[in-house]
């Protein structure tokens, strides 16, 4: 029988794990880099790396568009949920052309786990006013639509209606939000947040330019309201989110309508 979990497909072959986790990789992604699916599959191919081990219930896979690049196109963490449903932990589309922001490494190279431990405010500071938003160490590729059809099709070979996704930041539950998902837990705190960025709430009131995250302007702006938000603006890290989407199905959920990016 065709493996249904994440720790089923890590018990196949090298050849078969690779061949599977391969159909999460979506094809306009691949033309863009001139990539195949015969040279990703080859089990030492340099430029699809997987962390798939046998035993394991999680898998880790990142996509390069050249060998030895300091940055994967793609990179994917994904792991079972108890009752056996697959749960994304991390997802990271990367265009390797734009400028890179070192926001995941303090100056002695130290991790920051993407600003979760450690923040390297220089490197924030300037990530901030090239556009980007918190966690993005180079600009997307804008193929979030692509990528989420492309991990459907995945998450369906394996039998599943629905997956599920923890998002790290603010902006990141914004954006899945118009791609279709739902709120397992997260909704109600979520629109605590909108509300308190109104005009005269607290939220609007701390947008007072003590730091370069934390102008007004962010009332507005779901990615400059992330930033103020990984700043400490709501007093507590942005956390326990977690959503869900059906397979093919929007659920038509938005707790910041009105709030341009």
């Amino acid at each position: 029988m065709a493996p249904s979990t994440i720790s089923g497909v890590n018990r196949l072959s090298v050849a078969e794990k690779r061949h599977i986790y391969a159909r999460i990789l979506p094809p306009v992604l691949l033309m863009r880099f001139n990539l195949s699916l015969e040279q990703l599959e080859v089990p030492d191919s340099p430029l699809l790396v997987l962390n798939a081990d046998k035993g394991s219930t999680s898998t880790e896979m990142a996509l390069y568009h050249q060998p030895g690049y300091r940055d994967p196109v793609l990179y994917g963490h994904i792991t079972d949920t108890l009752n056996g449903q697959v749960h994304i932990l991390l997802y990271v589309l990367n265009d390797p052309n734009a400028p890179r922001f070192d926001v995941d490494r303090m100056p002695d190279g130290t991790s920051t786990r993407f600003g979760t431990g450690e923040r390297n405010l220089q490197a924030e500071q300037a990530a901030l006013q090239a556009g980007l938003a918190p966690g993005q160490v180079r600009r997307g590729l804008r193929m979030l639509g692509e990528a989420i059809n492309g991990f459907e099709d995945f998450v369906a070979s394996l039998g599943h209606e629905l997956y599920f996704v923890e998002p790290l930041y603010y902006h990141v539950a914004a954006i899945f939000e118009r791609y279709g998902f739902a709120y397992a837990k997260g909704r109600r705190p979520m629109e605590t947040i909108q509300n308190g960025f109104l005009p005269g709430e607290e939220l609007s009131r701390r947008l007072d330019g003590s730091t370069p995250f934390r102008m007004p302007a962010a009332a507005q702006s779901i990615r400059l309201r992330s930033w103020a938000i990984h700043d400490g603006l709501l007093g507590e890290p942005f956390t326990d989110v977690t959503m869900y989407k059906r397979i093919r199905q929007h659920a038509g959920i938005s707790t910041c309508s009105g709030c341009g990016w």
